[in-house]
């Protein structure tokens, strides 16, 4: 573009700016420059004004951005006296018509102005980068300044004494500016089955540095620039594409990816007002696997999740439900997980066998992200399923020490990290669906559940449903789950037949009448939309007579105990009531919890205690069982047990108690023999007690 041309360009933009930009002048002018140093311009907004500028902003950034900015300073020194004042303001754009993917970018995008979306994976500290270095002489002490461009440059010789140095840079004389540098990464609910998610780096400056974190999803517009690769000091024909960021803008909008057109929103309300509309979601969750009625219909409302409250005192409530399916190998958890990682309009889903701390929760890392070895922060899976569900299949197999960094992401919803001076605090608003497997291979109904699963109890205890899942013999059942399976196996055949062979199936009538009967109630595409909807406009409000009803239950439960007697249940089960309860109320896409709903809950979380939270000997509900991993009764035991050996330690302080001894002592206290047996194994298992010598034990100091 010619110069004649730039000062045509000029003069448009200060019509574009007096005819559209006002007040966007007028707020730069009161804050410049300590609150705001930018100029946003609305692509939208300069469309409407002059089509051919806008598309030259795409095709021309830097002249066309250049021109825009001496349009603000004459503007501001004409209206508004400015003096030039505007010279260092900057000028960004954003709101572009079309995003490019990352993966679609290409060498013809380079030079030119692109928006992406996608999430933060990685982010390197704020840190000054010098844009006009003073330079002093060694010699004759001239200061002479160099505008740094492209790279690190010294004078070549003294404006002075005119010699090559010696030159030492003086930084109190020196102009800085603040850059980071961060990752990002195209969103996980966007890809294809088996594709790698895409990254690009992003190189933003000045005021927009810093403002957004791992795990955020944002919209950035920049210019592509290129980076040339290298082997050693041989440099390469091969290029790193990269982005020079103009503006950087998050996304705080639940699913704003998922776009409803006039007619699914027409669709999407018709459904909410049909019959059996519940019965619909749970035949939409997972239809390949037979029965699980009511654990489908906890996973749908944690697909829609309850309402977040944020509190007067800024204490925050969390909405997201969290649920764990508990059960034995085969009985279909896994398919579970994977179905939901479909179906949720944001997912993440990883496996606990293979996923440590910093890979769920967030980590700090020192690599080559940003230019030379740095720490960097770095999002792991919950942090990126912000806003959305994290499925971890096998979460029992995780270590001690990666579990416990999963407490704080599951009840507060942050992630904290203090690591190489980063100290820094992370979102991860997301629901958690867990599964996990027994630890000796099958369920034991007689087993409370912190015997069953290698999980402690503090992290058990934040899940508001808990499902066992069984691999029991029934005739009845294994017929009806056989037939599904064969079902479901032959439509498959079918398909891979007509797909291989561009054939029909001999018997399309009877394939289309099995089909029927496996298909989701409602079409995954049409359910996706029906969450986000759901999600973007509904947030209910609890009826009088739903907060009775639940109200009614928790104290009714909490009143069946005795006194000395175990707890039922805990204020935890009822905040998981109300978030299950206002979920209910948006599967209907309904502003009141009615008693239904709060009946509905009631129900799943009474059948969730009946199978986890009661215990095995007595048969009552006990909260410990869940919010402990033991009954009160064993509580109680393993109490007299420690009891007995501590004095049998005090009759024999050498040997220690031995073990006929401990057995006839608790016999006399009401603990049959093999109870005695069996709780002395768990308490030397745990480290409470461990055998100096053969049939002898000892209390371990400090426990």
């Amino acid at each position: 573009m010619s110069q004649a041309i730039n000062q045509q360009l000029v003069e448009r933009f200060e019509e574009f700016i007096e005819a559209y930009c006002e007040n966007e002048i007028g707020v730069l002018l009161e804050n410049y420059p300590k609150k705001q140093r930018s100029f946003n311009i609305d692509w939208g907004e300069l469309y409407r004004f002059d089509p051919n500028m806008a598309d030259d902003f795409i095709a021309y950034p830097d002249s066309v951005r250049e021109a825009a900015k001496q349009a603000l300073v004459n503007v501001g020194d004409l209206r508004y006296q400015t003096d030039d004042m505007l010279e260092k303001a900057h000028v960004r754009i954003y709101n572009l018509q079309e995003l490019t993917e990352i993966r679609e970018i290409r060498s013809k995008d380079v030079n030119t102005l692109v928006s992406i979306q996608g999430l933060i994976r990685k982010s390197t500290n704020v840190r000054p980068k010098v844009d006009v270095a003073a330079f002093e002489c060694q010699r004759c002490a001239t200061v002479t300044n160099v505008p740094q461009v492209r790279g690190y440059q010294e004078p070549f010789t003294c404006g002075g004494c005119e010699r090559q140095g010696p030159f030492e840079i003086k930084f109190d004389r020196s102009t800085f500016s603040d850059t980071q540098t961060l990752l990002i990464q195209e969103s996980p609910e966007g890809l294809r089955g088996g594709e790698q998610p895409q990254s690009i780096e992003i190189h933003i400056e000045d005021d927009i540095s810093g403002i957004v974190s791992p795990g955020d999803r944002v919209v950035a517009t920049g210019t592509l620039r290129l980076e040339q690769r290298k082997r050693g000091s041989e440099k390469l024909r091969v290029f790193d594409v990269y982005m020079e960021g103009i503006s950087i803008n998050s996304e705080d909008l639940e699913f704003e990816n998922i776009e409803i057109s006039e007619e699914d929103e027409r669709i999407i309300l018709e459904l909410s007002k049909q019959e059996g509309l519940y019965d619909k979601m749970v035949g939409s969750v997972a239809p390949s696997i037979y029965g699980y009625e009511q654990e489908k219909l906890a996973i749908a409302l944690q697909l829609f999740s309850g309402v977040t409250k944020h509190l007067p005192d800024s204490t925050r409530i969390r909405g997201n439900v969290h649920i764990l399916l508990v059960g034995d190998p085969g009985t279909g958890k896994s398919q579970l997980l994977q179905y939901i990682r479909h179906i949720a309009p944001r997912s993440v889903y990883t496996s606990g066998r293979g996923s440590s701390s910093a890979g769920l929760t967030a980590a700090a890392v020192k690599d080559d992200f940003g230019g030379g070895q740095q720490w960097s922060l770095e999002a792991g899976a919950l942090v990126l399923a912000d806003k959305g569900i994290a499925a971890v299949d096998e979460i029992d197999k995780m270590r001690v020490e990666d579990r416990s960094a999963m407490h704080e992401a599951l009840e507060q919803q942050t992630v904290s990290i203090a690591k190489a001076g980063i100290n820094a605090t992370l979102k991860c608003r997301c629901s958690l669906l867990g599964a996990a497997n027994p630890k000796y291979g099958q369920y034991d109904s007689y087993e409370s559940i912190g015997d069953q699963i290698n999980l402690e109890p503090t992290l058990i205890s934040r899940f508001d449903l808990i499902f066992r899942i069984l691999d029991e013999a029934n005739e009845e059942l294994d017929e009806k789950i056989a037939t599904h399976i064969i079902k479901t196996n032959y439509i498959g055949e079918q398909g891979t037949r007509e797909k291989y062979t561009r054939s029909e199936g001999e018997n399309s009538t009877e394939l289309e009448q099995v089909i029927g009967e496996v298909k989701p109630e409602i079409e995954p595409n049409l359910f996706r939309k029906y969450i986000a909807y759901a999600k973007r406009n509904c947030f209910p409000v609890m009826s009088k007579e739903a907060q009775k009803e639940i109200k009614d239950f928790y104290v009714g439960l909490r009143s069946v105990r005795e006194v000395g007697g175990p707890i039922p249940v805990t204020a935890r089960k009822l905040e998981a009531l109300i978030r299950l309860a206002e979920a209910s109320a948006k599967v209907r896409l309904s502003d009141v919890v009615e008693k239904e709903d709060a009946k509905r809950v009631i129900e799943l979380v009474r059948s969730s205690l009946e199978k986890i939270g009661i215990d095995p000997e007595t048969g009552i509900f006990d909260a410990t069982v869940i919010e402990m991993g033991k009954s009160r009764n064993q509580f109680d035991r393993v109490k007299i047990i420690r009891s007995i050996i501590e004095k049998l330690m005090g009759e024999n302080p050498m040997d220690g108690a031995p073990i006929l001894d401990i057995i006839e002592r608790a016999k006399e206290s009401g603990i049959d023999d093999t109870q005695t047996e069996h709780m002395i194994k768990k308490m030397k298992e745990s480290g409470e007690i461990y055998e100096p010598s053969a049939g002898h034990y000892k209390l371990l100091k400090g426990r």
